[in-house]
């Protein structure tokens, strides 16, 4: 959907969660017994907890085990504040409580930084494991003098102190909406999906992923001060090693980086037992509701919650296209169906003459090895400015090698990267990127509950305005911006790479066969799309391909690779008429003739 759209969007949700909040202030202090306020507290309590999973294990997929020892620091300052008798008061002390979580945060989130997945979990559950034999070893501030933690004067009572938790909860939903809303944010949601990808985009991973473990980290702190604060003492007990991995499997379940998941997850992780007890109902009930849960969760391949809001939009869309002229998801405009100039509200970088000046991107002497394996030896490469080039060559050439080593994905290489004149080999890939050397791969992995528009805002480094994004889409023959790309072809996410590529404006655009899983027709037209790229955008491109009439159609030089090595580079036409070139594609070397 459009910005205006998004905004309007956001202004319903947000009137919608407050009205919630509102509702339960008012309703549920003043209708439930003393003993059923008591437990929502717990359960709003708890959804805060889970706010800290949503970030880390919902936004950014990192398996973090360890949240409730994140909210035990949290408790433990606001407590020992509390017996220090520290001015500023619970308010004060609860923010305090969250940010003496971040440091700890931080420091759990370096070993994410080189491992991943399950040895992740493992470093995280280990962490969780150590802050439960301390707990157990050492008693919380005021256990010993029996010093309760006093709540602030307006919500003393448990009526008041619950609309108190309803209020932070809802102010950090609301933190966290906005943060999602920005680049960092919706980096979070490619960086889950493939790591490669948001660097190649632009995104520090590694500052990407130690923010979202240090704003994870506050979230648990302030919900360990609440916590403190409903119980007036707490015990090592509240904040087991085995809580923290419950909840992290409601949470893999629910979808608490959503807020009605957040509350979702607050009720069944805190008080679904008490519930069932008290309704007369056998406690094997939240089993089984864990059960489907979980089948669901396995079948979709998402949270419950992801699942709903995904079919929401999904249908949104599809009403968009029965209601609008569009085009079609897959497929490119005939040639002479091109847009005409840009807009003048969207000015083109500037795009020098191919000839003359320092060249966009130059590789000289690059030599890759792989233990005894030469997958590249002493390859060079110039690719002018405003010019498309391309780089050809049989299957295990080396092609995508030398776009790896290039743009940093492959280190120790041997050689040299300058881009625009600059050395850019001691730079990492998000580096490369920012500079102005972006790339797409292969295999696209994005986020599918992006838009079209979200993504290339990621691809952008910046807001993108809906003209500009319109014009890109509309170039490169992609479907409606607002369309998610949950809704969108295999060919057409292929283009949408293509143009988040372009978006940035870089310098140089590497783009490893753009055309797959296109018809003979589609890839020509394309391959006169990236013919226009440099005049149009100020973009010099580098094109890996097969579609020798892509090639054709596109490219003004051509570099042939056969085995690592280069065997031929120059004009198109020359170069595929190179009997050598021939061989090495086809093989025709010791055919006979005639």
């Amino acid at each position: 959907m459009s910005l205006t759209e998004r905004l309007a969007t956001d202004r319903r949700a947000l009137v919608t969660g407050l009205g919630a909040a509102v509702a339960a202030c008012v309703l549920v202090p003043a209708l439930l017994p003393p003993y059923w306020v008591y437990l929502a507290i717990t359960a709003v309590v708890s959804a805060v907890i889970m706010q800290s999973y949503g970030v880390i294990v919902g936004r950014v997929g990192v398996m973090s085990l360890c949240q409730m020892s994140f909210a035990s620091i949290g408790a433990w300052v606001v407590l020992r504040l509390n017996v220090a008798q520290a001015p500023g008061g619970f308010l004060v002390w609860l923010v305090l409580g969250g940010l003496a979580a971040v440091p700890v945060g931080v420091a759990i989130g370096l070993p994410a930084l080189r491992i991943r997945g399950v040895n992740l979990a493992v470093v995280t559950f280990g962490f969780a494991v150590s802050a439960d034999i301390v707990l157990n070893a050492n008693q919380f501030p005021g256990m010993s003098e029996l010093k309760t933690l006093e709540r602030p004067a307006l919500f003393e009572d448990d009526g008041g102190y619950f609309v108190l938790v309803v209020i932070v909860f809802t102010v950090l939903a609301l933190g966290l909406a906005l943060l999602n809303r920005t680049r960092l944010g919706m980096s979070w949601a490619e960086l889950r999906h493939s790591e490669r990808a948001a660097a190649a985009h632009g995104v520090s991973v590694a500052r990407a992923k130690l923010a979202a473990f240090a704003i994870s980290a506050f979230v648990a702190g302030v919900g360990g001060g609440l916590m403190a604060g409903q119980f007036g003492l707490v015990v090592p007990g509240n904040f087991a090693m085995m809580q923290s991995l419950a909840l992290f499997a409601v949470a893999v379940l629910i979808g608490p980086h959503n807020p009605e998941g957040a509350v979702m997850g607050g009720v069944f992780g805190a008080v679904m037992a008490t519930v069932l007890e008290k309704l007369d109902l056998p406690q094997d009930l939240g089993g089984m509701l864990f059960g489907v849960g979980a089948v669901l969760a396995l079948r979709s391949g998402v949270s419950q919650t992801d699942f709903t809001r995904a079919r929401k939009r999904e249908r949104a869309a599809r009403r968009f296209l029965e209601t609008h002229e569009a085009r079609p998801a897959a497929g490119l405009p005939a040639a002479e169906d091109l847009p005409g100039p840009p807009a003048a509200s969207a000015p083109v970088a500037s795009a020098p003459a191919a000839a003359g000046g320092e060249p966009a991107l130059t590789v000289r002497g690059l030599t890759v090895r792989y233990g005894s394996v030469t997958a590249l030896e002493g390859v060079d490469l110039t690719v002018p400015r405003g010019a498309v080039v391309g780089l050809i060559g049989p299957n295990g050439a080396g092609k995508s090698t030398f776009i790896a080593a290039v743009t940093g994905f492959v280190g120790g290489y041997e050689g040299s990267v300058a881009l625009v004149g600059s050395p850019i080999d001691r730079l990492s890939p998000s580096a490369r990127a920012t500079r102005g050397l972006r790339r797409t791969f292969q295999t696209t992995t994005i986020a599918p509950e992006l838009t079209q528009y979200e993504y290339l805002t990621i691809g952008a480094g910046r807001r993108l305005s809906t003209e500009e994004a319109d014009e890109l889409l509309a170039f490169f023959g992609c479907p409606p911006g607002r369309l998610p790309v949950s809704m969108v072809d295999a060919g057409a996410r292929r283009l949408l790479d293509v143009a988040a590529a372009v978006a940035a404006r870089p310098a140089v655009a590497l783009l490893d066969e753009p055309a797959a899983g296109q018809s003979a027709a589609e890839s020509l037209a394309l391959g006169r799309r990236l013919a226009q790229v440099p005049a149009r955008f100020g973009v010099s491109v580098l094109l890996v391909e097969h579609d020798m009439d892509l090639v054709q159609a596109a490219c003004s030089e051509v570099t042939v690779l056969d085995f690592g090595h280069v065997i031929a580079t120059g004009p198109t036409g020359e170069v595929l008429a190179d009997p050598t070139v021939m061989a090495a594609y086809l093989g025709t070397a010791d055919l006979p003739v005639g």
